[in-house]
């Protein structure tokens, strides 16, 4: 037993650590390579405000710099909300689309861009929408004044459906030249959009969200109890469902609304890690903050590297983490995931 602690422990270290060499790494890569030291060397010579070469400094710091960070914020986010729904919804294909908040966030963001390509005016359209959207679900959820966990998934159906029509109506109207293009690539998803003034205002709800999430990781692992347990343990169940409904959706929302829908990452890590750890939740939440964020820089810095014209990160991810699921169907059968 001691061994397996120390081993847990070990890989918790691991997984905090590996995001920010894997970005220390990836600053590097691309059709300008950099080694390790000279990425170093150029951070700390920028952070001391010492000269640094013009074309380095852009790169670095004006290219590559922001679409890591957003990378590490959108895999940690997405990794968190995802297996904080699965816990919620006691359901392990649970994603963070399931109450219709990353079609709602689309939605908002296709509408933005017929009228206008700012960033900010995009994201902060997504946002807005998404949010949107939990809120019609937990509105459409209600029988009788009270909403149960079924009808909360059902209505997100509903819903997700609705604005996946509304966004099929945006791409129908329009003009095919200018505007049905760039909705048509944002919806693949990418980094390529990272900016300083996006991530100020997207960044703080993600970090807000997995903070939540975060201090109510002992919580989840009580959702799966019927409420008079739950109650016996002096927890209000309805109030912590709530708390981590807004919470995941406040993360989806802002990651969306930044970068487009990326899939596979709220399914895909989550299982990843209760491979290693099983079905707590207090080991999970943090595994994934640092599995998320990891595996979405490695995955951006192929999409950007790999050829000449950058490839849609939603495509590596459904390319990855669809034969990851039929590994994981093999192994168990289907019996539990």
């Amino acid at each position: 037993m001691r061994m397996k602690k120390e081993y847990v422990t070990f890989l918790t270290i691991f997984f905090v650590i590996t995001p920010f060499v894997a970005a220390i790494i990836c600053l590097g890569v691309g059709r300008y390579e950099m080694t390790v030291f000279e990425t170093l060397e150029t951070i700390i010579d920028g952070m001391m405000g010492r000269e640094v070469d013009p074309t380095v400094q852009s790169v670095l710091f004006k290219v590559r710099l922001p679409r890591i960070i957003l990378a590490l914020f959108v895999g940690a986010g997405l990794a968190v909300a995802g297996t904080s729904f699965q816990a919620l919804f006691s359901n392990p294909l649970a994603t963070p689309d399931t109450l219709g908040v990353a079609t709602g966030a689309s939605f908002g963001a296709v509408l933005a861009l017929l009228f206008s390509h700012n960033s900010v005016i995009v994201q902060f359209s997504a946002l807005i929408f998404g949010l949107l959207s939990l809120l019609i679900t937990c509105l459409v959820s209600k029988l009788n004044g009270k909403s149960s966990i079924i009808m909360v998934v059902l209505s997100g159906m509903v819903v997700s459906s609705i604005f996946q029509a509304l966004v099929s109506l945006v791409k129908y109207t329009a003009d095919t030249e200018e505007k049905l293009p760039a909705i048509t690539y944002w919806l693949m998803g990418s980094m390529s959009r990272a900016t300083v003034s996006g991530l100020l205002i997207g960044a703080p709800f993600i970090v807000i969200g997995i903070v939540i999430l975060f201090t109510l990781r002992w919580r989840l692992n009580i959702l799966s109890l019927n409420e008079d347990e739950a109650k016996s343990l002096g927890v209000d169940v309805k109030k912590i469902r709530v708390l981590v409904m807004i919470a995941a959706t406040m993360v989806t929302a802002s990651c969306v609304s930044m970068c487009g829908q990326v899939g596979w990452v709220g399914l895909l890590v989550p299982h990843a890690a209760r491979m290693i750890y099983g079905s707590d939740n207090k080991k999970l939440i943090p595994a994934g903050i640092g599995m998320g964020a990891t595996f979405m820089i490695i995955i951006d810095t192929v999409a950007r590297a790999s050829i000449s014209a950058e490839i849609p990160v939603s495509i590596l991810t459904a390319l990855i983490g669809a034969p990851f699921f039929v590994l994981l169907l093999r192994k168990t059968g289907g019996a539990r995931l």
